[in-house]
């Protein structure tokens, strides 16, 4: 990363930090645009240059973890076995929510108090599934339907919300990672009922 780089990234994680303190203090609503970029002495033009709305402000973490997690997917190489694959991703995301404790409990403090950043909150879980199927019928070489797709898809995004929000309720508890070992050894083991087709 070039010294031009380097600071830009800098500014846009001061200006997160600085938003999230606010934001802790008085609150998503009563939070100006105007008051983060004094806190983090940039123009406000400066601040809509690295984050459109507020929401974005919140989100880019998780976002970033999500997204980060599936562009990595998408660089392995053909012969990756998919749920191996899956079970990688599972676990990138996991790591980048473990790396920063604090940050993914506010976002979720934050969106249960915010309908707009719930609702972004989901649109972004929701892009991320498609995105996610899209992948994996593009790998399969037409083994895969799109059905099985959205619901291999919508499995993972599932157990990492699960564990995620297990861990969020219950921060003195088990960790991210045995969580989500745990959560994977039940589905390992057959021990989710989940329905069938009549025979």
């Amino acid at each position: 990363m070039g010294l031009r780089e380097l600071k830009r990234e800098r500014t846009r994680r001061l200006i997160s930090d600085k938003a999230f303190e606010l934001f802790t203090d008085h609150g998503f609503g009563r939070t100006t645009v105007e008051q983060i970029a004094a806190a983090a002495e940039v123009g406000p033009s400066t601040l809509y240059r690295y984050f459109p709305t507020k929401e974005t402000l919140v989100l880019e973490f998780v976002e970033n973890s999500l997204f980060g997690a599936l562009d990595w997917f998408r660089e392995q190489p053909a012969d990756l076995e998919l749920p191996d694959a899956l079970e990688q991703v599972i676990g990138r995301v996991l790591d980048q929510m473990d790396s920063n404790p604090d940050r993914v409990r506010a976002v979720y403090e934050l969106a249960g108090q915010t309908p707009s950043l719930s609702a972004h909150l989901t649109d972004a879980i929701w892009r991320w599934r498609k995105d996610l199927s899209v992948e994996l019928v593009r790998r399969s070489s037409g083994t895969s339907t799109e059905l099985t797709a959205k619901l291999a898809a919508g499995t993972t995004m599932n157990i990492i919300e699960i564990v995620v929000e297990t861990w969020v309720d219950h921060p003195n508890g088990p960790t991210v990672k045995q969580l989500a070992e745990k959560t994977l050894e039940l589905f390992r083991d057959n021990t989710i009922p989940l329905p069938r087709a009549r025979q």
